[in-house]
C-alpha cells in the first residue's frame, strides 16, 4: 500500500470515530519540502462542515504552504486532500470547486465589479440570464447593489474586498479560502470587514479556512484555530481552549500575553501538579486536558494569563501567590497593564480595569490565583 493510501486510511479512521461526523475537508499526512527545507511535516487536519477554521502561526510556520496544498497551487509531496468525500489531491485548482480571497483582491482591473463576479460563472458555462441573476443576488448579499458597473479603481478598499468575496462565493463553492484578506485595510475598516465576513459565513454556512498572523483577528473570528509551528500543528482548539489551556510553551507565548514560571514537577495527581520553582517557591497548576506527558521531575513551564492574578487582602490566601512592587503602569483605554517586579526575581504582567482603583508605580502588591487558572506544560 502506498503513502497516499496509508494517509487516506488514517483520515478515514479519524472521521469514523464513534459519534463523529465525517469531516468536510480532511488533510492526511501532508508533507511539503523545498530542497532541504521542510515546509509541512506530515500535517493531519479535519474541518467540519460549516466551520470557520483559522490557520495561525508566525512567518515560515507552514500556514501558507498548507493553504496552497488545499487550493492546489502547490500539491503536497506526500499525503491526501479530501473535500466533501472526494480526493482532490491531484486535481487542478480550477476543478476543486473552491472559492478564494487574497490579501490584494486580484480583481481584473479592466472589468467592472459585475464582470469580475460573473467571471467564474461564465467559465462554468452558465447562461447569460442565470449569470445576471446570480451576480445581482450576490452584489446585494455583500452590500454592493448598484455598484456593479464600477471598475475596481472606482471602488474603495473595502468595496474591492467585497467584490473579491462576492466573486469567491457566487458559484456556491464547497470551500472558501481566505488568505490574509484584511491585510491591506486600515484598522477601522479591517474590524468592520471582520464582522461582515463572519456574519456572511454564518448566513451561508460555508466551510471556511482562514489564514492570518494576527492573533486578535483569529480569536475574534474562529470556531477553531490550528496553531502551526515549524510545519506542524502545535495545537488545535477553540479560541478559549488555546488561550486558557495552551498545550505547549510555544502556544502559550504565541497566543496573547502570558506569564511563564519555570520549575520542576513534584507530585502529579487529579489533573494537577505540584511544582518547585527555580526560586524555591512552590506552586500548583492544572494539566492541559488529556496531557499524560508530565511526570515527577519534568522541566515545566507554568502559564498564567495577565488577567488572572488578583490583589490579595491582608491575611487572604490563594493556591498560588507572589509579591512585588509595581514598576510600570500603562493606560490602554479599557484596561491598565502593570509590570510587577517580584520579590524572588523576575517580573509579572498584570492587567486590570481602567475604572476604579489603580496601582501607581512603587505600590506593593500581594497577588494570588487558583490552581485552575494556571496551566503546566513541558518546558521544551
Amino acid at each position: 500500500m502506498g503513502d497516499r493510501e496509508i494517509a487516506a486510511g488514517a483520515a478515514e479512521r479519524a472521521a469514523a470515530a464513534p459519534g463523529a461526523e465525517p469531516p468536510h475537508l480532511a488533510l492526511a499526512g501532508i508533507e511539503r519540502r523545498f530542497g532541504a527545507a521542510v515546509a509541512l511535516a506530515g500535517v493531519d487536519l479535519a474541518v467540519r462542515s460549516g466551520e470557520f477554521l483559522t490557520l495561525l502561526g508566525p512567518s515560515g510556520s507552514g500556514k501558507t504552504s498548507l493553504l496552497k496544498a488545499i487550493a492546489g497551487f502547490e500539491p503536497p509531496d506526500r499525503g491526501t486532500v479530501t473535500l466533501a468525500g472526494r480526493d482532490i489531491t491531484a486535481l487542478a485548482p480550477a476543478r476543486r470547486n473552491i472559492g478564494m480571497v487574497f490579501q490584494h483582491y486580484a480583481l481584473f482591473p479592466h472589468m467592472t465589479a459585475a464582470g469580475n463576479i460573473a467571471f467564474p460563472l461564465k467559465m462554468r458555462g452558465l447562461g447569460r440570464e442565470a449569470v445576471r441573476d446570480k451576480v445581482a443576488s450576490v452584489l446585494a448579499l455583500v452590500g454592493l447593489a448598484g455598484y456593479g458597473e464600477r471598475l475596481p479603481r472606482q471602488l474603495s478598499g473595502g468595496q474591492q474586498q467585497r467584490v473579491a468575496l462576492a466573486r469567491a462565493i457566487v458559484f456556491d463553492p464547497a470551500l472558501l479560502l481566505l488568505d490574509e484578506p484584511f491585510g491591506a485595510l486600515d484598522r477601522q475598516l479591517r474590524a468592520q470587514m471582520q464582522v461582515e465576513v463572519k456574519a456572511l459565513q454564518r448566513r451561508l454556512g460555508i466551510t471556511t479556512v482562514f489564514v492570518t498572523h494576527d492573533q486578535e483577528e483569529a480569536l475574534a473570528l474562529s470556531d477553531r484555530i490550528a496553531v502551526l509551528n515549524q510545519g506542524r500543528i502545535a495545537q488545535i482548539g477553540t479560541p478559549e481552549d488555546l488561550y486558557r489551556r495552551p498545550a505547549t510553551r510555544f502556544v502559550a507565548e504565541f497566543i496573547g500575553e502570558a506569564n511563564i514560571f519555570r520549575g520542576r514537577a513534584g507530585v502529579v495527581s487529579g489533573g494537577t501538579v505540584e511544582v518547585r520553582l527555580e526560586s524555591g517557591a512552590a506552586m500548583r497548576a492544572a494539566l492541559a486536558p488529556g496531557d499524560r506527558s508530565i511526570h515527577y521531575g519534568a522541566d515545566l513551564a507554568l502559564v498564567v494569563r495577565p488577567d488572572r492574578p488578583r490583589r490579595l487582602a491582608p491575611g487572604e490566601g490563594a493556591d498560588n501567590h507572589v509579591a512585588g512592587l509595581v514598576s510600570e503602569a500603562l493606560y490602554l483605554g479599557e484596561t491598565v497593564r502593570y509590570r510587577v517586579a517580584l520579590d524572588g526575581g523576575g517580573d509579572l504582567v498584570l492587567r486590570g480595569p481602567a475604572e476604579g482603583a489603580r496601582f501607581a508605580p512603587g505600590t506593593r502588591l500581594e497577588l494570588g490565583w487558583s490552581t485552575a487558572e494556571m496551566t503546566a506544560v513541558l518546558w521544551g
